[in-house]
């Protein structure tokens, strides 16, 4: 059948832009929803505050007079600069087993690009990192997580017929909850606490985290510990201010530590929460009618095995000091107190020593691989 690219331009078409993957994996046992109401506001062009720095246009491919295929094409004009160059990124890419739909929305993100004066073509990739990033290309059999992308097994044989080559890989890890808090995290915490001064803080309130400030030192710690690593780009104050609004008051806040120097100052800092995988398969990614009571259900009465590790960030002057065992000696015990049984990180650069290094005294095992790709824009 021949495939035809059309531009998304009404509120309508931006609504079938979101939901298709949910059609395009209803059945599937190891796909997340994204929340709806999240992701509508994802490509929101006056409601992300990602759009200040960053410019967007999304595709859909039709066949036969249905939706085959979708794809966000997004300059981070930010990203650009600080990396020093013309790249246009796509993300959100979904299709269905068919070459010339998978090229045909390839094509329209490079023609886009290129007319934009970019070079580049790389992704999958949002509009910041923390977005969902990286295309799987193992653990197809593994569950997926609130913050990850999951797609079928022919997508990256796809692209790579595009032309599309590895840029970076991320790796993900499942890490068991240990019956009780390893030694040497114990040891390396009480050490490091001594020697440079540090202790945690926890807090009983969202409105605590607010009032103290600490919401936008958190994630200012964030983008001081992530600036190095690829293609960051920083958060801005109104895009901090949308994850504080958003994800702090679904927090269990026995999970989050935040390590402070001897002035009080936040130098690290660890988040995570209950897997929410198998409650949004539940919701269909959908609060209402009744979705939201298994969310709910999840973070706070019937929690699930699993917890992901949504985000840990150290000052870089403090990284590699023994840091992190401060996080986990408080956090361990919350998660065998609360009867988990295991952990998944976030993707990580496959790369990163001192991030993988930090896991040694657990017992786990990488269960996905997700891979960023590129291409140069042929003039």
């Amino acid at each position: 059948m021949m495939t035809t690219i059309r531009r998304v331009d009404t509120s309508k078409e931006l609504k079938q832009f979101a939901r298709f993957n949910y059609h395009l994996y209803k059945d599937n046992p190891y796909s997340v929803p994204d929340l709806y109401s999240d992701i509508l506001q994802t490509f929101n062009k006056k409601k992300n505050p990602a759009f200040e720095f960053c410019e967007a246009e999304y595709f859909l491919a039709w066949q036969d007079g249905r939706i085959v295929g979708r794809v966000a094409a997004i300059i981070n004009h930010k990203a650009n600069k600080t990396w020093n160059k013309r790249a246009v990124r796509f993300g959100w890419i979904d299709f269905i087993d068919d070459t010339d739909v998978s090229r045909s929305l390839l094509k329209a993100v490079e023609q886009w690009g290129a007319d934009k004066g970019m070079d580049v073509m790389e992704g999958p990739l949002g509009f910041t990192d923390l977005d969902a990033e990286g295309m799987l290309i193992e653990g197809f059999e593994e569950l997926s997580t609130m913050a990850t992308i999951y797609n079928y097994p022919y997508y990256p044989d796809h692209v790579e017929r595009y032309g599309l080559k590895k840029s970076v890989d991320w790796v993900e890890m499942q890490l068991m909850v240990p019956e009780r808090l390893p030694e040497q995290y114990e040891k390396v915490a009480r050490i490091v606490q001594q020697r440079l001064k540090l202790h945690t803080r926890k807090f009983r309130s969202v409105k605590e985290i607010k009032r103290s400030g600490m919401g936008y030192k958190m994630f200012e710690l964030v983008n001081e510990a992530y600036k190095p690593l690829y293609g960051y780009s920083e958060m801005t104050h109104a895009q901090i201010e949308r994850y504080i609004n958003t994800y702090l008051p679904i927090l269990d806040l026995d999970m989050v530590t935040v390590v402070e120097n001897e002035q009080n100052e936040p130098i690290g800092v660890g988040i995570s929460m209950a897997s929410l995988s198998r409650a949004l398969q539940k919701a269909k990614g959908k609060l209402f009618p009744f979705g939201w009571w298994h969310l709910l259900k999840a973070l706070f009465f019937k929690r699930p095995e699993g917890l992901d590790l949504l985000l840990i960030a150290i000052k870089p002057e403090y990284q590699g000091k023994g840091v992190n065992a401060l996080l986990f000696a408080d956090l361990i015990p919350i998660y065998i107190k609360k009867g988990f049984k295991w952990g998944e990180t976030n993707p990580e650069l496959e790369g990163n020593d001192k991030v993988q290094s930090q896991w040694h005294y657990l017992d786990g095992r990488v269960h996905k691989r997700r891979r960023c790709y590129t291409k140069k824009i042929q003039p």
